[in-house]
């Protein structure tokens, strides 16, 4: 059997997709283990998109989600995560409160009404279709569910070439981080040499950019079994946060809102800080280089 790269080979989570190629948007979910995950964000840029972002907060309450949503459709998509609320609570998943389990379900979305039909986009009976649809098998990758309108190197305002999803997984030393990214930023995402991926690689200032011409975000969820605090998944956002500097040239500019979570099931024992942090990076960098090569059929 060949095993599973993608992030869900870290047990206990699923990932499913709806997806509408013709209008070139989408949404997809993560769906955790039954009893939640431990979770943190971070957010970078000035127009990051979210629904329920302050409750990661490490300071916040409520430690643990059920389920992520990244969707495209701008603002309008954020309402697919009313869809995945519907299926967790129909399965009795949810934060216990005196009358009722609720469903904690953080959302973050990308601008990908510019590049098919913006008048399509996912919504609560969309997010429902695609958490119905998660599975534990390998996911899906290219120009899919939140990815399917992702677009990178935009900085010249035209020339923008398929961001897609990918998804990963790494492993050394017995310590594992699954990867998921949506890659949908104004600069260019860059090889493992520091060569141009995508995009038009003559950089910024090349031609005028005027402010407004193009909405741009990366969003990458990272997951694994070991056991983090919810500061320590703070931690690691901010640290995925760091590995998009990596990938991306320009990255976190003005016309960007990346947004990095980091979710924990706990399952294992906790691993050693300093090599899950290189883990969470390493993940990060090949997550957005796999969108890109399977956005192409690659």
């Amino acid at each position: 059997m060949i095993p599973n790269r993608t992030l869900t080979g870290i047990p206990g989570f699923q990932v499913g997709h709806w997806t509408h190629a013709q209008a070139r948007t989408g949404c997809t979910v993560i769906l955790c283990p039954p009893g939640g995950a431990v979770a943190s964000a971070s957010f970078l840029g000035p127009s990051p998109g979210t629904r329920e972002g302050v409750l990661l907060s490490p300071e916040k309450k409520v430690e643990r989600i059920h389920a992520l949503l990244l969707t495209g459709g701008s603002a309008f998509g954020l309402a697919a995560a009313t869809g995945v609320v519907r299926v967790l609570e129909e399965r009795g998943i949810g934060h216990d409160t005196p009358w009722a389990r609720v469903p904690i379900v953080p959302a973050a979305v990308i601008y990908d009404l510019g590049v098919g039909d913006a008048q399509v986009r996912p919504g609560e009976r969309e997010g429902e279709q695609a958490a119905r649809a998660a599975s534990a098998g390998p996911v899906i990758r290219g120009l899919v569910g939140a990815g399917t309108g992702a677009t990178a190197g935009k900085y010249l305002g035209t020339g923008a070439v398929p961001g897609g999803l990918g998804s990963v997984l790494v492993e050394r030393h017995g310590v594992r981080v699954g990867a998921l990214a949506v890659v949908n930023p104004i600069g260019d995402v860059l090889d493992e040499q520091g060569g141009v991926l995508a995009g038009p690689g003559v950089g910024p200032g090349a031609a005028a950019f005027t402010p407004g011409d193009a909405e741009n975000t990366t969003l990458v969820a990272l997951v694994t079994e070991h056991a983090l605090t919810k500061p320590e998944c703070r931690r690691l956002a901010d640290a995925a946060q760091a590995a998009l500097a990596r990938v991306i040239h320009p990255s976190h500019t003005f016309w960007d809102g990346d947004s990095a979570f980091v979710l924990s099931s706990g399952a294992r024992p906790p691993a050693d800080p300093l090599l899950l942090g290189a883990l969470v990076q390493e993940a990060v960098c090949a997550a957005v280089r796999d969108a890109v090569r399977a956005a192409r059929g690659g």
